[in-house]
C-alpha cells in the first residue's frame, strides 16, 4: 500500500463498528483496532459476567484507547449485560405507562452508571419509535408509547440519564419504526404515509432527543416512499441529510442499524450497503452481530473503492470519520451516580406503577400457572421470563409451559387445572394466533382466567376473562411486580 492507500484504508476503517465472537476478543480483532477501525458493539455472547466483560473492554482500550465500545442495553426486553437472567430494569413501554420523567431519568441514569462502570461509552438506546400499530413485530414494549408527545417528553429523559452517567446515548430509529407491521430484520417494511403526519408523529421525540443533547441517531432501515422512493431510510440522502441535518439540524454521529440486516443489505450485500449509506449521510456503518476479519475488509475496501471512482466524495468519508471519532469521546458525569440500592428502588417503583388491571383480581388459591412461550423477537432473544420466581411457595402448585408447536390444547390445560383458578401469563398475545385461540377458549369454558399480558397490551381481549393484568415488560421489574399485584400487596 502506498501512503495515500494506508490513509483511506484508515479513514474508512475509522467508520466502522464491527462484533466478535466470545468473551474475549480475538487476534483480528485487535489487529484491526491497531489498522484503526472505530470500535466495536458487543452483543449477548460477548458477556459472561461483570468482571469478564470489564476485562474484555480493558483488552479493546488496550489495543486502541479512543476506540467505541457499545451495547445495545435498553432495558426491558432487550439486554445484553443481564441476557442469562432478564433486566433488572422495566422498559420503556413501562416507564411511559408510568408517566413520570424523573423515574424514566433515574432509570437511564442506572443503566448508564452501570455501563460507565464497565468502560462501555455508548449505548444504542433509547428507542424513541412511536409504537402506533399493536401488529408492529419489533418495537412494542421497547416503544415509551403512542402519544408522539409523551414519547418525547421520556426521550428527553431518557437521554438526559443515560449521558449525564459518561454514556453517550443513540436515539433511534429515524425516521420512525413505530407504524411498521414488519421486521427490518428479515424484510424492508413500509411507512406509507405523509409527510405531514411523519412530521407530527414520528419527529417529535428525535426532536426532543436532538434538543437534550443526543451523541448519535441511529437509522431505521424501513421504506417510507414520500421520502425515500423504494430505498430503505439508511441509504436516503433525503431522511440523512436533507431531513435529519438540514430541517432537524442534529449536528452528531448518525449511526445506522445493523447492515446485515435484510432491510439494508438483502440485495445489494452489507459492503454495499456501507457505501450507499455513508453517501447518504451515514457516518458510523454499524456491521451486526456476525461478523469476521473478511467482512471489515470486504467493507473499508467497498468504501475506499467508492472514493477512488469518485462515488463518496473524500470529504464526506473524512467528515464521517471525523464525527465517528468524537463519539469515542464519553460525555462527561455530571452529578453523582445512583448506587446498586438506589437502581433497585427506582426499577421497581416505576414497575408497580405502570401495572394496569381491568377486572378484578381474585384472591389466589393455588392457581395453574400456564405460561405461554410464544417466539421472542430478534432485537430480544430468549432471555428468561414470568412471574413464577415471584409466587410464593404455594401460591402456585404447578408451571405449565405452553410452545405454538407442542400440541397443547385448551382441554388438556382445564383438565391438568382441575377446577382450580388458571393464570396464563404471555407475551403480545395478540399477535400469536396460537397464544389467542388458547386464552379465547380457556376464557369462554372457565369461570376464574386471569391473563396477565407481559407484552404490548394491544385493543384485543377475549370474552369470559376474570380479570386482565398488563406489566408493560417481561423484564424481573415487571415480573415482581405483577405477582404483588397478584398476592394482593
Amino acid at each position: 500500500m502506498t501512503h495515500m492507500d494506508r490513509a483511506l484504508h484508515r479513514l474508512a476503517l475509522g467508520t466502522l463498528l464491527a462484533s466478535f465472537p466470545g468473551t474475549t476478543p480475538p487476534g483480528w480483532a485487535r489487529r484491526l483496532l491497531d489498522e484503526g477501525l472505530a470500535g466495536y458493539v458487543l452483543f449477548g455472547y460477548n458477556v459472561a459476567d461483570p468482571d469478564q466483560l470489564r476485562a474484555l473492554v480493558a483488552r479493546i482500550r488496550e489495543a486502541r484507547p479512543d476506540a467505541i465500545v457499545g451495547i445495545d442495553e435498553e432495558g426491558g426486553d432487550v439486554t445484553r449485560l443481564a441476557h442469562a437472567e432478564g433486566s433488572h430494569y422495566p422498559g420503556n413501554a413501562a416507564l411511559g405507562a408510568a408517566d413520570d420523567i424523573d423515574l424514566t431519568r433515574r432509570v437511564y441514569q442506572a443503566i448508564g452508571s452501570e455501563l460507565h462502570e464497565l468502560g462501555i461509552s455508548l449505548n444504542l438506546a433509547p428507542d424513541v419509535d412511536v409504537n402506533t400499530s399493536d401488529e408492529n413485530p419489533i418495537i412494542g414494549t421497547r416503544s415509551f408509547g403512542t402519544n408522539p408527545l409523551l414519547v418525547a417528553r421520556h426521550t428527553a429523559a431518557a437521554v438526559a440519564g443515560l449521558q449525564s452517567a459518561g454514556v453517550a446515548a443513540c436515539a433511534k430509529h429515524f425516521p420512525g419504526h413505530g407504524a411498521t407491521v414488519e421486521d427490518s430484520h428479515h424484510e424492508l417494511p413500509t411507512v406509507d404515509t405523509s409527510l405531514e403526519v411523519l412530521r407530527e408523529r414520528e419527529l417529535p421525540p428525535f426532536v426532543a432527543a436532538i434538543e437534550a443533547g443526543t451523541r448519535a441517531v441511529m437509522t431505521a432501515h424501513i421504506r417510507v416512499p414520500a421520502l425515500t422512493g423504494d430505498a430503505p431510510a439508511t441509504l436516503s440522502r433525503r431522511v440523512l441529510t436533507d431531513l435529519l441535518r438540514g430541517e432537524l439540524g442534529f449536528t452528531g454521529a448518525v449511526l445506522t442499524d445493523a447492515l446485515e440486516m435484510r432491510g439494508a443489505s438483502a440485495t445489494i450485500g452489507i459492503p454495499e450497503a456501507a457505501v450507499r449509506a455513508l453517501a447518504a449521510g451515514a457516518d458510523v456503518l454499524c456491521i451486526g452481530a456476525k461478523v469476521n476479519a473478511e467482512l471489515v475488509a470486504a467493507t473499508a475496501t467497498a468504501v475506499m473503492a467508492a472514493v477512488r471512482e469518485g462515488r463518496v466524495p473524500a470529504s464526506r468519508l473524512e467528515q464521517a470519520a471525523e464525527r465517528t471519532a468524537a463519539l469515542a469521546a464519553s460525555p462527561p458525569v455530571s452529578g453523582p451516580g445512583i448506587s446498586p440500592a438506589q437502581a433497585f428502588h427506582v426499577a421497581v417503583t416505576a414497575a408497580r406503577r405502570a401495572l394496569r388491571v381491568e377486572g378484578t383480581l381474585p384472591k389466589l388459591d393455588r392457581p395453574l400457572l400456564v405460561q405461554i412461550d410464544s417466539p421472542a423477537t430478534i432485537a430480544a432473544g430468549e432471555l428468561p421470563w414470568g412471574i413464577g420466581p415471584y409466587l410464593d411457595n404455594g401460591a402456585a402448585t404447578e408451571l405449565m409451559r405452553v410452545r405454538p408447536d407442542d400440541g397443547m390444547t385448551a382441554e388438556r390445560v382445564l383438565t391438568a387445572a382441575g377446577g382450580r383458578q388458571i393464570l396464563v401469563v404471555s407475551r403480545d398475545t395478540h399477535r400469536h394466533r396460537f397464544a389467542r385461540d388458547l386464552v379465547q377458549q380457556l376464557a369462554a369454558r372457565h369461570p376464574d382466567v386471569v391473563l396477565v399480558e407481559m407484552g404490548w397490551p394491544a385493543a384485543w381481549r377475549p370474552d369470559g376473562l376474570r380479570a386482565y393484568l398488563a406489566s408493560y415488560g417481561s423484564s424481573r421489574a415487571n415480573a415482581r411486580a405483577a405477582a404483588e399485584a397478584l398476592l394482593g400487596r
